[in-house]
């Protein structure tokens, strides 16, 4: 009988590449964050960024977001981007609609319209009936949902995820990792996500990047070939599993 650890059955990737960064280097004064650093993402995938404090992970969500200009290198993202920092930033004056529905504000959607669109996505997303809450009444998981679907309601093909969960606590962040599984399969997109977490990156990501020391670049790559939905229980206890961690951890020095 098959079990959920076996041969993948998830849909087979497109060929083409959503985000391709290659020989990118970054320097802030005297300090280089990133150098020399090739990353490809195909169209559908999820890639998760591991790597020591102050490798340039977030630097680089900047620059494939044109936030930031490299110094060197080539960066080129077909479709357009949407980028959830680390905070969730929030507005305390608006209601929880009303922070979901700021992206499409911010495009020019009239507020009500905005508001009727971002409706929807709260009985989604397990938040029904918290449409007026204030986020001081949120818990913090909570508030990340209300931060992704900002992030989610202007339709970018790509999303460039900044330790999203970093801040909750340990069984909040494994709830929310089981969430943002089911968003991403109910709304699929590109996504990088950056996180320190290497079984949160395992659990979440079809490929894992892990990148050296400062000035950061990728040293290596492992495959996340699990079938998805992905069964936590079942999933980080298994062989599989466990070998992966290992070699990402061995690989990061740990």
């Amino acid at each position: 009988m098959k079990t959920s650890l076996e041969a993948p059955v998830k849909e087979p990737l497109s060929l083409e590449k959503a985000v391709v960064a290659r020989g990118v280097s970054r320097r802030f004064g005297d300090v280089v964050a990133l150098d020399g650093l090739d990353l490809e993402v195909r169209f559908g995938e999820v890639v998760a960024l591991v790597g020591p404090s102050g490798c340039g992970k977030s630097t680089l969500l900047e620059l494939l977001a044109g936030l930031q200009q490299p110094d060197a290198g080539s960066i080129e993202v077909p479709g357009a981007c949407a980028l959830m920092p680390q905070s969730d930033l929030l507005l305390p004056w608006r209601d929880a609609l009303g922070n979901a529905a700021l992206a499409l504000e911010c495009e020019g959607v009239p507020k009500k319209e905005a508001r009727r669109r971002a409706a929807p996505l709260f009985e989604r997303f397990g938040l029904g009936q918290f449409e007026e809450a204030r986020p001081r009444e949120l818990s913090g998981g909570m508030r990340q949902r209300v931060a992704f679907m900002r992030t989610l309601l202007p339709g970018r093909p790509v999303l460039l995820l900044d330790e999203p969960f970093g801040a909750l606590d340990s069984i909040t962040r494994a709830t929310m990792q089981d969430w943002l599984a089911g968003a991403l399969a109910s709304e699929p997109r590109t996504v990088v996500l950056v996180t320190h977490d290497v079984e949160e990156a395992l659990f979440l990501g079809d490929r894992v990047a892990i990148l050296s020391q400062r000035p950061g670049r990728v040293v290596d790559e492992l495959r996340v070939d699990f079938p998805r939905p992905r069964e936590r229980k079942q999933l980080v206890v298994s062989p599989q599993f466990t070998e992966l961690k290992r070699r990402a951890l061995e690989v990061l020095g740990c």
